[in-house]
C-alpha cells in the first residue's frame, strides 16, 4: 500500500489505484480494483456510473480513507475534510437530528449555520425528533445536512437518492444542487439512473465491470441550472448513442 497525501496549494485529487484485493469465502483473493486512474476537478461534481458490485462503493471508501488496504495512491490537498453520505442515512437512532448533525459538524459550526442550512434542505422542523420518525427522505435529508455540516472540501455521495420515488428523489436532487451550489465543494458522486447522473454531473466517469477502472470520462457541459427536463432527455438520448451499454435506462 502506498498512500500520499502531500502538501500543496492545488485543490485537485490525484487518484492511481493500481489494485484493491478481497479475499473470497474460498480464500481466494478477488481482484475489485485494477489500474484505476482518475483526477478529479476542484469545485466540480464527478458522477461515477458503473455496472452493480463493479466496486464503486469501494472505491469512495478508499478515497475517503476507511480502508487502507490497496496498492496505489491518493494525491489530495492537505488538511482535506471529507463529508460521507452512505446508501442508508446511518443516523444515530438515539439522539435528534439536530444532535445527529452536531456530533459531526466543523467545529466552527453555529446554531445559525444549523438553522440555515435545516431551512435549506426543508427540516428546520425536525431538528427536536428522532430519526425514527422521519421518512425515508427525511432522513436522507437529515444525512446531507449532517454531510454539509463538516463543512468538507470533499464531498462523497454513495447512490443518496435510490430507493426513494422519483418525485421526492427529484426533490432531493435539487436541494443537493442548491446547497452544493451555494458552497461550492469538491463533490463525488455514485449512481446508477443515468438521467440523475447527467442532471448533477460536471464530469461522468464511466466505469467497467470488476475488476473496475475508468472507461472513459465525459464532460457535461451544460451548467446545472440550464438543465431543463427536456434539455437533460436530449443529453441522455445522446450519450445513450454514444454509450449504449454504460446509459440504458
Amino acid at each position: 500500500m502506498n498512500v500520499t497525501r502531500p502538501v500543496g496549494e492545488t485543490g485537485r485529487f490525484e487518484i492511481d489505484i493500481a489494485e484493491k484485493t478481497y479475499t473470497g469465502a474460498n480464500g481466494v483473493p478477488v481482484p475489485v480494483i485494477r489500474d484505476f486512474r482518475l483526477q478529479i476537478k476542484p469545485e466540480s461534481m464527478t458522477v461515477l456510473m458503473g455496472p452493480s458490485g463493479c466496486g464503486k462503493t469501494t472505491f469512495l471508501r478508499i478515497l475517503a480513507g476507511l480502508d487502507h488496504n490497496f496498492d496505489g495512491s491518493i494525491e489530495m490537498p492537505e488538511e482535506t475534510r471529507i463529508g460521507f453520505m452512505f446508501q442508508e442515512p446511518r443516523l444515530l437512532p438515539w439522539r435528534k437530528v439536530r444532535r445527529n448533525i452536531e456530533l459531526v459538524a466543523d467545529e466552527a459550526f453555529t446554531e445559525e449555520d444549523l438553522l440555515i442550512l435545516a431551512d435549506a434542505l426543508n427540516i428546520a422542523d425536525k431538528l427536536d425528533v428522532y430519526p425514527g420518525e422521519l421518512s425515508l427522505g427525511l432522513a436522507r435529508r437529515a444525512a446531507l445536512a449532517r454531510a454539509f455540516a463538516t463543512r468538507p472540501n470533499l464531498l462523497l455521495l454513495d447512490e443518496p437518492f435510490v430507493s426513494l420515488d422519483e418525485p421526492t428523489a427529484d426533490r432531493l436532487r435539487r436541494l443537493l444542487l442548491e446547497v452544493w451550489e451555494a458552497r461550492p465543494t469538491t463533490a463525488v458522486l455514485v449512481t446508477h439512473n443515468p438521467r440523475e447522473a447527467v442532471m448533477l454531473a460536471d464530469e461522468l466517469v464511466l466505469l467497467s465491470p470488476r475488476p473496475t477502472h475508468v472507461l472513459e470520462t465525459v464532460p457535461v457541459d451544460v451548467p446545472q441550472n440550464e438543465r431543463t427536463p427536456a434539455m437533460i432527455e436530449e443529453i441522455y438520448s445522446d450519450l445513450l448513442k454514444r454509450y449504449p451499454e454504460n446509459f440504458a435506462a
